[in-house]
């Protein structure tokens, strides 16, 4: 279950330097996202006119949403240098110190997964946040003294896939908080036909909507899956991908045309035919497909909710009812009574 295709968040280095060469440059490039992209036109002309750095903003939403390409397009609209570290990396004010001391005048420092940041490197945050100044003790004991060091206007734009485990203080410093949705399917539709010409392969709207609906509205899933399918044509020697192509590999990764494989099957029958449908807890799951709880409920959870397939009660996990049909079981109201667990 770990190799998943269609886990949300980055795989390995390869997956991430291929990445790079498929992220938007500039906001014509980048689909959907209508009223992010209006909103962040109007403050970076603004600025512009204003000759002002951005104010610091935060994008948020579940994982493979394109929080970090829009990142970068913000600082190629702005004509501006990204520098780029995540939450877990800072680790002591002294590494922070070292980054933002580095910034030039209207630098953009995005931050990813920046509700990881531990709370000292927060305290050392504010002042250079609102202030655009950081205070370093310099010595120690009686004789150590604060010195106050004045920073370049720059931005900082942070990443997060769980805004609620941001430090109320530090989510208020930041004058925009932008939440990322799912995809919907033409959107994504046209972002698989987008990457298609630049990964080198055609693919008509035909196929490419086929791939959509697999893609659990999500940009980077559908990437991988393109990915995939480019392999089986590029195999066989196609230059468009072929109907062939792309149900084979759909059915070598086994996924079907909602967006669910083998391991979301899994889950769904080991919770119907090993716990009578639920409801289960979060751990015991866990112990029963060999899979750490926080896959189970970051990865495979909110796609099948999503979808209508699983309930989180009070009381636990519970297939629904259109669970068992899709997985062609019948279904017992006598096994659960859906209202009485709500």
């Amino acid at each position: 279950m770990r190799d998943q295709v269609l886990n949300p968040k980055t795989k390995d280095d390869t997956d991430v330097e291929l990445d790079k060469s498929l992220r938007p440059k500039m906001f014509a490039d980048v689909i959907g996202r209508e009223r992010e992209k209006e909103m962040l036109r109007v403050m970076i002309d603004a600025c512009k006119s204003r000759n002002e750095s951005l104010d610091h903003i935060i994008f948020h939403g579940p994982p493979g949403l394109g929080k970090t390409s829009l990142a970068y397009v913000v600082a190629n609209e702005m004509g501006k240098n990204i520098h780029v570290t995540s939450g877990p990396a800072i680790e002591r004010a002294g590494d922070l110190a070292s980054i933002i001391t580095n910034l030039a005048d209207g630098d953009i420092l995005f931050i990813d997964e920046i509700h990881r940041m531990s709370k000292v490197v927060e305290e050392v945050l504010y002042p250079a946040m609102e202030d655009y100044a950081i205070d370093i003790i310099l010595g120690k004991g009686p004789s150590a003294k604060s010195v106050r060091i004045d920073l370049p206007k720059f931005t900082i734009i942070g990443a997060t896939t769980k805004i609620g485990m941001m430090s109320a203080p530090l989510r208020d410093r930041f004058g925009s908080l932008m939440r990322l949705d799912f995809y919907n399917e033409d959107d994504l539709e046209k972002l698989v036909i987008q990457k298609s010409k630049i990964l080198g392969i055609e693919i008509d709207k035909e196929h490419a909507r086929e791939l959509a609906k697999r893609s659990r509205g999500t940009a980077r899933i559908a990437i991988r899956l393109l990915k995939r399918v480019r392999d089986f044509s590029n195999y066989r020697y196609n230059s468009k991908v072929t109907k062939e192509d792309l149900f084979d590999a759909m059915n070598l990764l086994r996924v079907d045309d909602i967006g669910l494989d083998e391991n979301d099957k899994r889950l769904l029958e080991s919770i119907i035919k090993n716990f009578e449908g639920g409801p289960v807890g979060l751990n015991t799951m866990a112990a029963a497909l060999s899979e750490e709880e926080d896959t189970i409920s970051d990865v495979y959870e909110p796609y099948l909710i999503q979808k209508g397939f699983l309930q989180r009660t009070s009381k636990g996990r519970v297939a629904t009812k259109r669970a068992y049909e899709y997985l062609g079981i019948d279904f017992d109201n006598k096994v659960f009574d859906q209202e009485s667990l709500i």
